[in-house]
Order: structure tokens, then C-alpha cells, then sequence
């Protein structure tokens, strides 16, 4: 470095306890958008590609987020392969219906997020998730979550509730009255699968304790899974996979594989193993 001439370099730094801290160097921001609800940063980083902020939380990555969202739509899609009727909420990004256009008997996928101005942002500077949104099985509402749910009845065959942490506009979708409005707007073999934090630092295992608390009080069949996410707290997360039937491991259909869908992350071996769960996870959740 020339005497006198000092590079400024940017760094995004994301507190995930008071004394624990992930941090990545950035090239730029892109853009910083303040809606109604939150404020929303996208980030062009050296190691992750272009990432998505909320309120000062990273939401994903473009190097990891197939693993969240192939997770969270291809373990419920391999247990029932006849789902048609999905209901998303939350989802802005676009990752989830990414994954759900994948299959052409999916009939209808209404996605219902509460910040237009997130969907807005996905679409303009993240075209790998957003892609599908415009696919004509897809019907974009832009309204609060558990209102639009509340209205609902024996109308889809899969749920999912990809939001973000519980706090915000996103603390109403992991409240008792919400779970319950769910099982409501499910049919007879209907599945409700939700992001379901982390358990490894202690506040977050606190909320995954809740909420699994209340999904279990609702749905007579309610259990947990797993991934390894690198960008997230702990890098160690869970989905919650609940239902009014369907076993996840038991009812794991083979049909499944005649999709012929290629995945980065999921297979039918990984599904079978991501409901193993480290004993001190198991504990947490038998204290709930």
C-alpha cells in the first residue's frame, strides 16, 4: 500500500448472540429500501454472491439458498407426491415457488406476503429465486398471513411458512391461534411445513422451543428436520414438518423419484436421515 492511501473495506456483520458474531467482506450495496414494515439491504459480497438483509438479518445468500429452500419444499412434496393446492407465506424472495413450479401437478400456489416491497426487490436484483413468480399457477397476495389463513377451509393440501425470524411481521406466524387457523385451512391429509430456527444458541432455541410446543398442541403428528446452512446462526437449522396423517418418514413415497427433478441438496437418502437428530436437540424438544 502507497504511504498516505488507505482502502476502506465494507463488511456486513450480523450479531447472532451478544458475544458471537458472522461477518463477510462486501463489494457493495446495491440498494436499501425502507418499507412500511422493515428495511430491506442487498448486499453484493465477495463469497456468497448477492445477499438479502432484513432489518440487519441476512435472509440468504445466492451461494446457499437451494439448501433452505429445496429443504423446505422437497421433503413434504416426497411424502405426499398428489399435493395440487399449496398455500406459501412469507416467501418474498421467491426461492419456495421456485421450487414448487418444478412440478407440473401442482395445480395452485397462492403465496401470501404481507411487504410488496420485498417481492419488488427480489424481482429487480435477485432473478435466480424470483424467477418463477410469474408462472400462471401462481397468485400473489400481498396481506397479513394469518389473516388471509383465518379465512380459510379444507382448501390445500400443503402449507408452507417460510418467514422470518419471530419477531416483527413475522412474530404472528408462530403464535398458537395461527398453527390452529393452518390445520383449519388444511384438507384431510394436509401437511404444514415452517422454517423452525436454530438450536443451538440459547434465545433461538428458546423460540424453536415454542413454536414446537404450540405445532404439537394443534397437529396430531408434529416432529422435526434438519439442514446444514452455512450463512445461518450455528449453520445447524430446523424445519418443523407437521401433519393431520402423513408420517414423514414412514409415508416417504418413491413415486417421488419419477419427478425426475435435479437437486443440489435433497435426495430420498438425506430425507430418511435429516429426521435423525442430535440427542441435545431431542432433549430441547421433549422440554417443550
Amino acid at each position: 500500500m502507497l504511504a498516505g492511501v488507505s482502502i476502506m473495506e465494507l463488511w456486513f456483520t450480523e450479531y447472532h448472540t451478544e458475544n458471537a458474531r458472522f461477518s463477510f467482506k462486501i463489494k457493495k450495496q446495491i440498494v436499501s429500501v425502507q418499507s412500511e414494515f422493515q428495511r430491506i439491504d442487498v448486499l453484493d459480497s465477495y463469497d456468497f454472491g448477492r445477499v438479502l438483509v432484513i432489518d440487519g438479518f441476512l435472509m440468504f445468500t445466492e451461494k446457499d439458498e437451494f439448501i433452505y429452500h429445496e429443504m423446505i419444499t422437497h421433503v413434504p412434496m416426497a411424502v405426499n407426491p398428489e399435493i395440487k393446492d399449496v398455500l406459501v407465506i412469507g416467501a418474498g424472495d421467491g426461492g419456495v415457488v421456485r421450487e414448487l413450479t418444478r412440478y407440473d401437478s401442482i395445480q395452485r400456489i397462492d403465496m401470501v406476503e404481507i411487504d410488496k416491497a420485498v417481492v419488488d426487490v427480489c424481482r429487480e436484483h435477485f432473478p435466480i429465486t424470483a424467477c418463477k413468480m410469474d408462472d400462471p399457477r401462481v397468485n400473489l397476495f400481498f396481506e397479513d398471513g394469518i389473516k388471509f389463513v383465518a379465512r380459510k377451509n379444507d382448501e390445500y393440501d400443503l402449507i408452507i411458512v417460510d418467514s422470518t425470524d419471530p419477531f416483527g411481521p413475522g412474530e404472528s406466524l408462530f403464535t398458537q391461534e395461527f398453527y390452529e387457523h393452518c390445520f383449519k385451512a388444511l384438507k384431510a391429509s394436509g401437511i404444514m411445513v415452517n422454517q423452525h430456527e436454530s438450536p443451538y444458541y440459547p434465545n433461538d432455541a428458546l423460540a424453536m422451543q415454542s413454536a414446537h410446543k404450540k405445532i404439537k398442541s394443534v397437529f396430531p403428528i408434529a416432529t422435526v428436520y434438519q439442514a446444514h446452512i452455512p450463512t445461518y446462526p450455528s449453520g445447524h437449522w430446523l424445519f418443523g414438518f407437521a401433519s393431520k396423517g402423513l408420517d414423514p418418514t414412514v409415508n416417504l413415497n418413491a413415486k417421488w423419484e419419477s419427478f425426475g427433478i435435479q437437486t443440489k441438496y435433497y435426495n430420498m437418502e438425506l430425507h430418511k436421515g435429516c429426521f435423525a437428530l442430535p440427542n441435545y436437540v431431542k432433549e430441547l424438544l421433549e422440554k417443550a
